[in-house]
């Protein structure tokens, strides 16, 4: 039998510290991933090549593997072959759902975290004006004005629009914290959406913040757009103010 072909080392890692092989070992193979070496479906080395590059043992080689799939940067199935994943915000999204839902504290937190986040994304979005950003911000404006009186339809266009304002600013980073933070937008928009006394002109009004915001980032206006995100997020503590009592019924206990 002929001997398995030497492949070219991908990794281009120095020496691993023996304090810290799998951490060692998963950040090199997550910088691959993040410079494009590993395109997103692609298969990743099998175990004993990477041991073999590394010049580690097998197990810190599935260690390291194991690290990357918690983290959500590549799918990893018993028995069968590591694949590189998309970049993006499966993760976080997951643990700030865990938060807004355990209390109305963290809520408030994370909608002000939303708030101080998203100024400064709205005055690079107005610098950069990405064209994919923007799209995807006048489809959720357009789904916005079409699921008024729909709670789910238009919480989901909300998510879209500020999902847009991040693609906007053609930073990656942006748009993989906005994927993340998707879970406290729904939570937050979809309690405010279904408020009893939610009038059409309250709708109308919600949908005209945001056609404002793209407005002000398609004529690259940074400190309008700044001025738009406050304004759309005061009158988001209005409401929350209309729904505080209703959800320290739901969130903290009767």
């Amino acid at each position: 039998m002929s001997a398995e072909p030497a492949r070219k080392p991908l990794f281009g890692v120095g020496q691993v510290s023996p304090g810290r092989l799998a951490d060692t070992v998963s950040d090199a193979i997550a910088a691959a991933l993040f410079d494009g070496r590993i395109a997103p479906g692609e298969a990743l080395p099998s175990e004993a090549e990477i041991a073999r590059e590394f010049g580690i043992s097998k197990p810190i080689a599935r260690e390291a593997l194991r690290q990357l799939t918690s983290a959500g940067l590549i799918m990893s199935q018993q028995g069968k072959v590591a694949r590189a994943k998309a970049l993006n915000g499966e993760s976080l999204e997951r643990i700030y759902g865990y938060a807004v839902r355990s209390s109305l504290p963290r809520l408030r937190e994370a909608n002000e975290m939303r708030r101080v986040i998203e100024a400064g994304i709205a005055r690079l979005a107005a610098e950069r004006r990405d064209p994919a950003g923007l799209a995807a911000m006048q489809r959720g404006l357009d789904e916005m004005q079409t699921g008024i009186g729909d709670p789910a339809a238009f919480t989901e266009a909300d998510v879209l629009f500020h999902l847009g304002l991040a693609m906007a600013t053609g930073n990656s980073m942006f748009r993989v914290q906005m994927e993340g933070m998707r879970s406290v937008q729904r939570e937050v928009s979809d309690m405010f959406s279904r408020r009893a006394n939610r009038t059409q002109a309250d709708w109308e009004a919600t949908v005209q913040r945001h056609r404002d915001l793209l407005g002000t980032i398609r004529t690259g206006d940074g400190d309008g757009a700044e001025r738009a995100i406050a304004r759309h997020y005061a009158a988001a503590d209005i409401a929350s103010l209309q729904v505080t009592g209703k959800l320290r019924v739901t969130m903290d206990g009767p």
